[in-house]
């Protein structure tokens, strides 16, 4: 829901009659996250102006148009999200004599803040959001952003001027704009795939983290508060975890879980699901038509490679809930039409292939409805990827052997040669996975390299894992959460290994992914799965509700069963993916032959061409599948061509 850009004119360089317009201008650059309305403000005294683009979803009147200001002319908010809790919350606040011109949440949230203060008002919030609020009384700008980071927020200053916002674009309208890439956050880039939390791809550019307050005054902050701290409270539940029945497990997840789908459901306009036939969210999808009058709408989209089409489990899904069920094939062209728009839609670049089908759905179901619920997040709250029982095997492996052994294998893995594990290579089943035996093998070495299990973690995980000598002038900034922050207070390693995710590839990846990707056509996706008690909950159970007899998400499947018949439930899980390593070879040669030239990135600068032309021509043969890293590549190389006008090289 929304989006909004504004800056403070330190040095008064944009004339007082001319900052509102500037402001109008640069929330106009996304005006795909607010088709609906507009409208901009400044206060002169401060030299400061913010602009608004609205996305009708909870009052559609214009009481509830922002920029919105208190009745007592104090304090003035742009605000993009959704308070789900707000009708308790107006309530409460009406009792306590607040007079309400709309029934918007915006409205809810001015108010609170002005009754309760900013910290107390905070803690009662329930939702997805990105504030901006502006105090006139002390001419001091709050930003502020939900408790998993489901709504993007950038701040930073460039040379004297003091930029916010939703999406990086707006800035480029502004005369003081002056970018430059961050080359160490192009280097972490190429580590996960996605520029990490707070960094941005530009320097003086950085994002407000997930549960931050930011408190700013004459461009310099002056105050930083995390108002929901996730670690202590993710160590505090691992020191007490709950002693439950797996009937009391399950009735509390179904509780919680009910109460966010049914404040998700609100909505003045029309309202459906993503459906792709797997646990999180047929769950979601279940629950919501339990919840309904009337029959959900539901979206997917299928693909013609049999290999990588869920639709048919969507579609069985759908017939037994009684959906009303929209499909979409979607054939290699459809695919290829959209990828050169990823650069528009992620202002970053970021290299999740996921985007695409994301994208293509989000335009499919924006169709229909303005609102979609997903089930994004199980995996990181139930333990669903695999990569959680990889790091557990591996960690009691490696702790198992003593170090002189430990030490002698991963040095046969790092110094043994490729044409070695060529010859092996055909005697290892293809379930054991499906890169290089010799890349697995050299991955393997890394992981054993590594004392902490966060450091194998981040191996496997990562994309490129010397990123350093992939980016010219580029060093990994640092992070406490990878070099162990969490191991003395949370000792299970598959929990700990969640808990990263939850704070890195869930908010940085998975949201930004969904955000951008509906917001590009003007579809707010909301995820029950992210409501802060889930997640909470989540922390405080025991493995044994995540893995069990075999399988991951147990309990989230239990639930699922009350719904869906275990046919539907118990079968090898797909992924939201397209044949990307077989187009590379095929339909997307030439784009990617283009954007990899040697001779193209040497005079970019930015990049050391070896490496990546190594890795393509083996990808191209076929002795080799590096889709992934490729496309960590081509997803930079097609963002820079895109913003090269904006991009200048240190």
């Amino acid at each position: 829901m929304c989006g909004f850009s504004g800056f403070i004119d330190l040095a008064q360089g944009i004339p007082e009659t001319n900052r509102a317009d500037l402001a109008m201008q640069m929330a106009n650059a996304i005006a795909h996250r607010g088709p609906d309305d507009a409208d901009s403000w400044c206060d002169p005294s401060a030299n400061y102006a913010v602009g608004f683009r609205r996305l009708s979803i909870i009052d559609l009147s214009v009481a509830g148009r922002q920029p919105m200001m208190t009745a007592s002319g104090r304090f003035v908010i742009v605000f993009n999200g959704e308070v789900y809790n707000a009708p308790d919350l107006r309530r409460e606040l009406e009792r306590r004599g607040a007079i309400f011109r709309g029934h918007s949440d915006t409205e809810v949230v001015l108010n609170a803040f002005e009754r309760w203060g900013i910290e107390r008002s905070l803690h009662r919030f329930n939702g997805m959001f990105a504030i901006a609020l502006w105090d006139l009384a002390e001419r001091k700008l709050s930003l502020i952003r939900d408790r998993l980071g489901k709504k993007p927020l950038y701040y930073g200053q460039i040379g004297k001027t003091f930029f916010f916002g939703s999406q990086l674009k707006s800035f480029f309208c502004h005369p003081d704009w002056r970018s430059e890439i961050d080359r160490d956050s192009l280097a972490a880039y190429f580590r996960f795939g996605y520029v990490p939390c707070p960094h941005s791809i530009y320097k003086g550019i950085a994002k407000v983290r997930p549960a931050e307050w930011i408190e700013i005054h004459d461009g310099q902050v002056i105050r930083r508060k995390t108002y929901w701290d996730a670690r202590e409270r993710a160590a505090n539940f691992s020191r007490s975890p709950l002693q439950l029945s797996d009937a009391a497990a399950l009735t509390r997840l179904k509780g919680l879980l009910e109460d966010a789908v049914r404040e998700r459901l609100i909505s003045d306009v029309p309202l459906g699901a993503f459906l792709s036939g797997g646990i999180d969210s047929s769950t979601i999808v279940a629950l919501m038509q339990t919840l309904s009058p009337n029959r959900v709408q539901t979206f997917s989209v299928g693909f013609e490679e049999p290999q990588y089409d869920e639709s048919k489990y969507a579609r069985a899904v759908a017939a037994h809930l009684g959906t009303e069920h929209h499909e979409l094939r979607v054939s290699p062209k459809d695919s290829l039409e959209f990828i050169p728009k990823m650069p528009i839609y992620y202002d970053e670049p970021f290299a999740d292939a996921s985007q695409i089908p994301t994208c293509i759905l989000s335009q499919f179901a924006r169709g229909h409805v303005t609102v979609a619920l997903s089930g994004d997040a199980g995996d990181e709250l139930f333990a669903g990827y695999s990569r959680y029982q990889m790091i557990d095997t591996i960690s009691k492996v490696a702790n198992l052997l003593p170090d002189p052994v430990r030490k002698l294998t991963q040095r046969l893995l790092m110094s043994a040669p490729d044409a070695a594990f060529r010859v092996l290579e055909q005697f290892v089943p293809a379930k054991y996975g499906s890169s290089p035996l010799q890349s697995r093998a050299r991955t393997l070495g890394a992981l054993l390299n590594n004392n902490l299990e966060e450091g194998m973690f981040r191996a496997i995980v990562g994309q490129w894992n010397d990123p350093q000598l992939l980016v010219r002038g580029g060093c990994e900034p640092p992070d406490d959460l990878w070099g162990g922050a969490m191991r003395d207070k949370m000792n299970d390693v598959v929990q700990r290994m969640q808990f990263i995710d939850t704070l890195t590839y869930l908010p940085d990846d998975i949201l930004v992914k969904v955000d951008r990707a509906g917001m590009s056509v003007g579809l707010e996706v909301r995820v029950p799965l992210t409501d802060y008690r889930l997640v909470e909950y989540s922390w405080q159970l025991p493995r044994r509700f995540k893995f069990r007899h075999g399988k991951q998400k147990w309990l989230l499947r239990e639930l699922l069963r009350r719904y869906l018949p275990d046919t539907l439930i118990d079968r090898p899980k797909i992924g939201f993916m397209f044949p990307l390593a077989e187009w590379l070879r095929g339909p997307l040669r030439d784009w990617a032959e283009n954007l990899l030239d040697a001779k193209r990135m040497e005079s970019e600068g930015f990049l050391n061409p070896g490496p990546i032309r190594e890795k393509w021509l083996q990808h191209l043969s076929g002795q080799a599948n590096w889709q992934y890293r490729l496309w960590c590549v081509l997803m930079f190389q097609a963002w820079l061509r895109h913003w090269e006008h904006q991009v200048r090289s240190a």
